[in-house]
């Protein structure tokens, strides 16, 4: 059969003789069969394994009607919130409604329910009585256990308990999926399939549970913020799939149970899996809204890796992908590559190669995958450690491949850099090739603040590390000859953030004469470390307070002294200051951040009450040690606001 997407009606499962469909799968998301989205691997893995599978993308959730469209499936409805936890999806950091949903038609709002999977759960139910429910991705794999909600504030079950489901898949889920679609095929029960790595279920008693760990129960860490730390250490601790062990945590006389995780795909399995006949874009009934707006930041992209031993605290690959990486053979990038320069519109632009953090292609030391990534160090933080192989080789051979690929004009890196791996990269030529082929004009790279108190608590690195970096940056372009800057990503409010610490950072911008044109508050999202912090005001690791700027107020003012020279925000950086009890900064001298009240302008006499200096969110130069005068923008692709928000939540 000619290549096609998945049946989405009965009409596509009469083309190809299907009376009954094995799986259907429910996304909150579009329809989009690429590679980078969520429903498009599993369905293809599972079609790839001989299951019949088709798709309800996004429905109208306010009856059953879109449910059953499809039928009742032979084995189980597979579901999952889409490529982003729905909440996010819909909410700012100042929970107010988002203006566009990018994985939905024209981008258009109000396509899917707020906490989509639950939502969808409790439809099947309704249309079908008897059928078994399993649901994974995103929303599910980061809610798997009672966890802090920031949009109600308040700690909720386990998404499995809220939902109703019979089995939770977690992770990047191709392996055990079509395990536990092989178990369901020879007649065993969704909620029975517990001897699978990855997934969690409920069980009414522990006698058939074996070397476990029992956390705090959901009613102890509902009441008790020192007992949510120490079950979310137990659960940071243990994800790991060599060392890992299976985790118990009671609800209400139930008890969730997670397995540990399953081990991370070899590669030959992970090209087999990017090889899949994908159709690569979005489902044509979409054609009449405008199509998908996501598919633009991938479909001329590469993803060449998966997993991240970065470990940032506000980033929720530890509890997804894990911090072991994988990454496929350059004969399947090439060969993909080939490929997207055969699309009708492809330009001859490759916009990104890479994944989590493009420059990591392999796992952090050979010890990962005899014994696990270590349970109480981090590879990166405070500093590399000594351990960690250091080597952008194989990186740089696959860039230089893909230059070669006819057609190909131009390949692009913008897919996250740590650019502390890359200064402890004793050999700079990576870096040289990087700035002289793979730089559209601006990189950006995520130092997040510069306060050592804040960068300890985010997992990033401390003292000069982002400063070296940047004079190796602004030398080694100096040496081609080439006008290129450094964007960076700053964020605001982060646990451990005080207000002196936001002073600190804007003084630091003033230095290096850059302000930013957006500024990123910390967003509280499900299964991150910095969240638990966020939530109990303690280090879960070290179980030691940290400070938590929570009111509106204060974190208005810690963005808003990012932005300094705005002069929309010249009174509440005012109120700032005089509250941090920095009034020096305040004033005529250089180092000042604004002007004083009032003061009057000599070449005309007149009063102003707001700052008026010139607001500039121009790229750093060091040519000129000023904003640049280059206002081009990344016009091959741009990160969503949404993605940003949910900073690394993939697939």
């Amino acid at each position: 059969m000619e290549k096609d997407f998945l049946p989405i009606s009965q009409q596509d499962m009469e083309k190809r003789g299907w009376s009954e469909l094995d799986f259907v799968i429910i996304t909150a998301d579009a329809y989009i069969d690429h590679h980078s989205f969520g429903t498009a691997i599993i369905s293809r893995v599972l079609e790839d394994a001989g299951y019949k599978v088709g798709i309800i993308a996004q429905p109208n959730w306010k009856d059953t009607a879109d449910f059953m469209k499809l039928g009742k499936p032979r084995l189980a409805f597979l579901v999952n919130g889409g490529n982003m936890d729905s909440m996010v999806n819909h909410y700012t950091v100042s929970k107010k409604l988002r203006e566009r949903d990018f994985y939905s038609p024209g981008g258009e709002m109000g396509l899917r329910p707020d906490r989509a999977t639950i939502v969808y759960c409790n439809r099947i139910r309704e249309a079908y009585k008897n059928v078994d429910i399993i649901i994974g991705g995103i929303e599910a794999s980061l809610r798997r256990f009672a966890h802090y909600d920031y949009w109600s504030d308040r700690v909720r079950k386990s998404i499995l308990v809220d939902s109703g489901a019979d089995l939770l898949i977690y992770g990047m889920s191709e392996r055990h999926m079509v395990e536990v679609a092989h178990a369901l095929n020879d007649g065993l029960a969704a909620k029975y399939v517990r001897y699978v790595n990855g997934v969690c279920y409920m069980a009414d008693t522990l006698e058939e549970v074996y070397d476990y760990v029992q956390i705090p129960s959901y009613k102890q860490i509902s009441e008790d913020k020192i007992k949510y730390a120490e079950a979310f250490k137990i659960q940071y601790e243990e994800q790991d799939p060599i060392r890992g062990r299976t985790l118990v945590q009671e609800h209400n006389g139930k008890y969730l149970v997670q397995n540990k995780p399953e081990m991370p795909l070899t590669r030959a399995e992970l090209d087999k899996v990017y090889a899949l006949p994908y159709m690569k874009d979005y489902h044509p009934i979409y054609e009449k809204a405008g199509g998908i707006p996501a598919i633009e930041e991938v479909k001329f992209s590469l993803v060449s890796s998966r997993g991240c031993f970065g470990s940032c605290s506000f980033c929720a690959l530890t509890f997804h992908q894990g911090r072991i990486v994988q990454s496929r053979s350059e004969e399947s990038i090439i060969k993909e590559a080939e490929e997207i320069t055969s699309l009708k519109d492809f330009k001859g632009y490759i916009h990104d190669v890479g994944g989590p953090t493009a420059n990591f292609r392999q796992p952090a030391c050979s010890k990962q995958l005899k014994e696990g990534a270590c349970k109480n160090k981090q590879c990166l933080s405070p500093s590399p450690c000594k351990n960690l192989d250091i080597d952008h080789k194989e990186y740089l051979g696959l860039l230089r491949k893909l230059r070669e690929v006819p057609k190909v004009k131009k390949v692009f890196v913008r897919s996250g850099l740590r650019y502390d791996y890359l200064m402890a990269d004793k050999d700079d030529t990576f870096l040289k090739e990087l700035i002289e082929h793979h730089v559209s004009g601006q990189l950006k790279v995520a130092p997040e603040h510069v306060a050592h108190e804040v960068l300890k608590h985010m997992g990033k690195p401390a003292g000069k590390t982002f400063d070296k970096f940047c004079e190796k940056f602004n030398n080694i372009n100096e040496g081609l000859g080439k006008k290129q800057y450094i964007i960076p990503y700053l964020m605001s409010s982060h646990p451990g953030s005080t207000l002196q610490s936001a002073v600190q950072l804007a003084e630091y911008l003033r230095d290096i004469h850059y302000q930013p044109e957006q500024v990123q508050d910390f967003y509280p999202t499900p299964g991150t470390l910095s969240t638990t912090m966020y939530h109990t005001g303690l280090d879960p690791i070290l179980m030691k307070p940290v400070y938590i700027p929570k009111s509106k107020t204060e974190k208005a003012m810690q963005r808003a002294l990012l932005q300094y020279r705005n002069p929309k925000k010249y009174d509440i950086v005012y109120e700032a200051l005089v509250l941090a009890k920095r009034e020096d900064l305040i004033g005529y001298d250089a180092k000042c951040l604004i002007k004083p009240k009032n003061y009057k302008d000599v070449s005309g006499g007149k009063k102003y009450t707001q700052h008026t200096g010139k607001q500039s969110n121009k790229p750093l130069s060091k040519q000129s040690n000023k904003p640049s005068n280059n206002r081009s923008n990344d016009k091959h692709t741009g990160k969503s606001v949404a993605k940003r928000d949910n900073k690394r939540h993939v697939r």
